[in-house]
């Protein structure tokens, strides 16, 4: 068995990860890309509102997507395209639940998969003070033009993973996941007719019930409250990205520092109010992006994370849309 997978990408529309306008796929075998695919479409019913934020980022509109099937319609494609192939993303959890929830508000059956997720592999394998695409995709010696791409992100991810593969000598995913002691994780497969929805489509359901309108971030003004610390979840899935992490927040955030709190401990990570030798995540708001890394628009936390990772830390800065996307919050932009 070969180093074989498909890295797959997605952008959403709203803040809803079940909204995908664009995906990305690349397929790879015997550790070469051997195909590509990409595809335009409408997010499902209901859900297809396009964000500001959202627009911002990656450039579709929803004039770009008219005409288009929907994702419901899309998937057979997809799914044919992907086959039985181990799924590679960069943040999988978000990936991964775009199909999820994608498939359930359009009361469609889905397939089990099982997944890498290249961010969980740049913590274990490279140093960086972030894990984005961008800064993973250079030290992979991936080229990356335009971040945001569907198909330019799924080709960075399948390079990422083909970098990290052959540091760890590995010749397959099993063997890569073996030479770091970790399970390959796997995304159960869904039935409409009896299976459980997730939280993020039943809240998006809950709220499209109630209104029609696109969901607005309230405005928060003044010193954010910190709250308390609440313990990690001990229940939480071993393979999520947060899980075992000390995560701090800084800067203004689109929900509060409290809630913040509570959603990483859900996941395992274990939530503090000021940067210490225990911290592994930052998480800054204020609009913050990877990019302000190199620019220097920080916050003070920020700049301290930075000083620990010079100093060898094993400390990572996140974006809240990375966040948002780890934790599936339907009330927040997705950051693809």
């Amino acid at each position: 068995m070969g180093l074989d997978f498909t890295a797959i990408d997605f952008e959403t529309a709203n803040g809803f990860r079940g909204s995908p306008c664009a995906v990305g796929l690349t397929k790879v075998r015997g550790g070469r890309i051997v195909e590509e695919a990409s595809w335009l479409m409408r997010p499902p019913r209901n859900h297809d509102h396009f964000d500001y934020h959202n627009v911002r980022i990656h450039g579709i509109r929803a004039e770009d997507v008219a005409g288009h099937p929907r994702f419901g319609e899309l998937f057979p494609e997809i799914g044919a395209f992907i086959g039985d192939d181990i799924l590679a993303a960069h943040n999988a959890a978000f990936d991964l639940g775009v199909i999820r929830s994608g498939l359930e508000v359009s009361g469609l059956p889905g397939p089990a998969y099982d997944y890498v997720c290249t961010v969980m592999l740049s913590r274990r394998c490279y140093s960086l003070v972030s894990n984005s695409l961008p800064f993973a995709a250079e030290e992979a010696g991936v080229p990356l033009v335009k971040h945001h791409d569907a198909a330019e992100d799924a080709r960075a991810c399948a390079g990422i993973l083909i970098d990290i593969a052959r540091r760890n000598q590995a010749n397959s995913i099993a063997e890569l996941y073996l030479s770091l002691g970790l399970a390959v994780p796997r995304q159960q497969a869904f039935d409409p007719a009896s299976g459980l929805l997730s939280k993020p489509s039943l809240a998006a359901l809950s709220a499209s019930a109630l209104t029609s309108a696109a969901p607005v971030r309230p405005f928060r003004s003044g010193w954010p409250e910190e709250g308390a610390n609440p313990l990690p979840n001990p229940a939480a899935e071993p393979g999520h990205p947060l899980y075992g992490q000390t995560v701090v927040f800084t800067g203004q955030l689109s929900m509060g520092r409290p809630e913040a709190k509570r959603l990483s401990a859900d996941f395992g990570a274990r939530p503090e109010s000021r940067v210490t030798g225990r911290t592994t995540v930052l998480v800054v708001g204020d609009g913050f992006l990877a990019s302000d890394l190199r620019s220097g628009r920080l916050t003070g936390k920020a700049r301290r994370v930075l000083e620990l990772h010079e100093r060898g830390q094993a400390i990572e800065v996140l974006s809240e849309g990375e966040f948002l996307q780890m934790v599936g919050d339907v009330a927040a932009a997705a950051i693809a």
